[in-house]
C-alpha cells in the first residue's frame, strides 16, 4: 500500500515570553491504512484521533518544543501508546510546558523514519528554535518543515531560544539544495515549494 498525507488544522493558542497569542496549527500524519506517524500534537486529541483513523501510531514526531506543538504529546501518548520524539535541544523549551515529564527518544539528525512503505529523514534546522527539525520524504516530494519555513518565507525568530541568522543559515543549507519542486507542508498555514520560498528569500 503506498503511503499517504492526511492533514487536519488545530485552534487554540502559543505561549511564550509572558505573551499568548491565537494560533491555527497544521498536524500531518503520515502513513498507510495500517501505520503512521503524527507530526506535532497541539490543541486537540480528538481531531489528531480522526485523522488517524484507527491505525497504529508509531511515532509522535516533535517537530519543535513550543507549547503550540507539543502541549497535547503526553495525552496523544496515553491514547495511542505511541512515543513521543523530539529533538534534545529543544529541552529548555519542552520544560516550559512539562516540567517533570520527559519525551520517549530523542530525534537526531539524519535519523530515519520508515512508516507504512515510506521514509523519512530528519533534517536539525535550528533558529526558530534550538532542536526544530525538519523530515523529508523524497519519494512522496514533500518536505514537512514545522515553524523552520513556511510559505512566504523563514519562521519567526525574536523571542526565546530563537535566532534570525541561525534559522536562515539552516534554511539555506539544509534545504535549499532540494529538488525545487519539493512541496512544502508547514507548521501553520499554507503549503509552498523549495523553489517558491528559494525565490523569496534568495
Amino acid at each position: 500500500m503506498t503511503a499517504r498525507i492526511d492533514h487536519a488544522v488545530t485552534s487554540g493558542t502559543f505561549s511564550l515570553d509572558g505573551e499568548t497569542f491565537d494560533v491555527d496549527n497544521n498536524v500531518w500524519v503520515i502513513g498507510d491504512g495500517d501505520e503512521c506517524i503524527v507530526l506535532d500534537a497541539p490543541h486537540s486529541v480528538e481531531q489528531i484521533l480522526e485523522v488517524v483513523a484507527g491505525r497504529k501510531v508509531v511515532a509522535i514526531v516533535c517537530t519543535h518544543a513550543h507549547d503550540d506543538h507539543v502541549r497535547f504529546a503526553p495525552e496523544l501518548a496515553a491514547a495511542t501508546g505511541a512515543p513521543i520524539w523530539l529533538h534534545p535541544d529543544d529541552a529548555p523549551l519542552w520544560e516550559l510546558t512539562h516540567p517533570g515529564r520527559a519525551w520517549d527518544a530523542d530525534l537526531t539528525d539524519g535519523q530515519r523514519i520508515e512508516v507504512g512503505g515510506t521514509t523519512l529523514t530528519v533534517l536539525h534546522t535550528p533558529g526558530h528554535a534550538p532542536g526544530g527539525v525538519c523530515l523529508y520524504a523524497p519519494d512522496l516530494g514533500v518536505l514537512f518543515t514545522g515553524d523552520t519555513l513556511f510559505h512566504g518565507g523563514p519562521g519567526a525568530t525574536g523571542r526565546s531560544f530563537s535566532s534570525r541568522e541561525l534559522l536562515e543559515d539552516s534554511i539555506r543549507s539544509r534545504l535549499y539544495g532540494l529538488p525545487d519542486d519539493t512541496v512544502v507542508h508547514t507548521g501553520h498555514g499554507d503549503s509552498t515549494t523549495i523553489g517558491a520560498e528559494k525565490a523569496a528569500l534568495g
